[in-house]
C-alpha cells in the first residue's frame, strides 16, 4: 500500500514526538526560572528604592535638627530679651546709672510681670540672682543647724547662729525684692527709696557695731591673740569686702570706663552684689571659728590674762 508509512518514518515520528514532550517541562521550567528572575530583580529594585527614599528622608530629617534649634533659640532669645529699652527711654523715677545704656526694664505695672522678668535678660537679672542664691544658701544653712540634736549643738549656741541667719536672709531677700519690684511704679520705688540717705547711715552704724567686741577683745587680750585665737582678721576681711564692693558701687567701676560694654553682666552693682554674699559667708565663717574656741576652751581662760591698763606697749603681744 502506497499511502501507508513504512515502518522507519513510524519510528521516526515516534522519536521526534517523545524528543517535544521530553523538551517541553524543560523549556517550561526555564520560563518560569525566568519570570521568577524577573520578579525577584523588581521585587529587589523596588526595595533599594524604598531603602533610598528613607536614606534621604533620615538625611534630610537629621539636617532639619540644627535648623530647628536655630529657629527654637531664636524664639527663646526673643523671648529671654523682650521687654527692654534703653536708658534714654526710661522715665525719671527708674533712672539710676547713666553708664548702662541698654537692657532696662521699662515700667511694668503689673507684679506678675516683675517676677517673670526674674528669668529674662536685663539690667537687674544679675543683681536679683545673686542676693536670691544667697538667701536660698543661708535658708538651707539655718535649716540644717536648727535640725541638729541638742547634743551636737546647745539651745543658746542655736539662738545665737539664727540671729546671724535672720540678719543675713532678711537683707538678702528684701534686696531682692528691691531689685525685682523697683519697675513697678513710682510708688514701690518711693516705698524703697524712701529715707536713702538715713537706711545708709543706719546700717553703717550697725556694721560699726560689729567692730566694738572686736576692739574690746583686742584692749583686753592684745592684737596678737586677737587674730590668732580671737578671729578678728576675718572680721577685717569682712569689712574690706563690704568696703571695697560699696566703694565700686559707688564709683560706678568698671561700667564708667566703657559705657554700653557691662549693661547686662559685670556692672559694678553686680560686683557689689556678690561682694556682699562672700562677705556675709566670711562673717558667717568667723562666728564659726569663734564658736569652736569657746566651745573647747570656755568663756575664760586662765592661761590667758587681760592686759593692765597701763601698759600699752604690750598691746602688740
Amino acid at each position: 500500500m502506497e499511502n501507508e508509512p513504512s515502518s522507519g518514518n513510524r519510528d521516526s515520528n515516534k522519536q521526534d514526538i517523545r524528543r517535544r514532550l521530553h523538551d517541553r517541562p524543560r523549556r517550561a521550567s526555564s520560563g518560569n526560572i525566568d519570570t521568577q528572575s524577573t520578579f525577584l530583580r523588581s521585587k529587589s529594585d523596588s526595595s533599594e528604592t524604598n531603602l533610598r527614599h528613607k536614606t534621604v528622608e533620615l538625611v534630610d530629617s537629621v539636617l532639619e535638627v540644627p535648623t530647628k534649634c536655630a529657629e527654637q533659640a531664636k524664639e527663646v532669645g526673643k523671648r529671654v530679651v523682650e521687654y527692654v529699652v534703653d536708658h534714654a527711654l526710661l522715665p525719671h523715677w527708674l533712672v539710676d546709672n547713666e553708664f548702662l545704656i541698654s537692657g532696662h526694664r521699662p515700667p511694668m505695672p503689673s507684679v506678675k510681670q516683675c517676677f517673670a522678668s526674674i528669668f529674662r535678660l536685663h539690667t537687674e537679672t544679675v543683681n536679683i540672682w545673686t542676693h536670691l542664691l544667697g538667701a536660698l544658701f543661708f535658708i538651707c544653712i539655718t535649716i540644717y543647724y536648727i535640725t541638729q540634736p541638742a547634743s551636737e549643738i546647745h539651745i543658746e549656741r542655736k539662738i545665737v547662729f539664727c540671729a546671724f541667719f535672720l540678719g543675713a536672709i532678711i537683707c538678702l531677700l528684701f534686696s531682692t525684692l528691691y531689685h525685682t519690684l523697683s519697675c513697678h511704679s513710682p510708688q514701690f520705688a518711693y516705698i524703697f527709696n524712701k529715707r536713702i540717705e538715713q537706711q545708709s547711715i543706719l546700717f553703717i552704724a550697725f556694721g560699726l557695731f560689729g567692730f566694738i567686741p572686736t576692739i574690746h577683745y583686742t584692749l583686753l587680750f592684745g592684737f596678737k591673740h586677737a587674730f590668732t585665737t580671737g578671729a578678728a582678721q576675718w572680721l577685717a576681711l569682712m569689712a574690706v569686702l563690704y568696703i571695697t564692693g560699696a566703694s565700686l558701687y559707688a564709683a560706678r567701676i568698671p561700667e564708667r570706663l566703657a559705657p554700653g560694654y557691662f549693661d547686662i553682666w559685670f556692672q559694678s552693682h553686680q560686683i557689689f552684689h556678690v561682694f556682699v554674699v562672700a562677705a556675709a559667708c566670711v562673717h558667717y565663717y568667723g562666728i564659726c571659728v569663734l564658736s569652736r574656741h569657746q566651745a573647747s576652751i570656755g568663756d575664760c581662760r586662765e592661761s590667758v590674762r587681760p592686759l593692765s591698763s597701763g601698759v600699752m606697749t604690750s598691746f602688740f603681744h
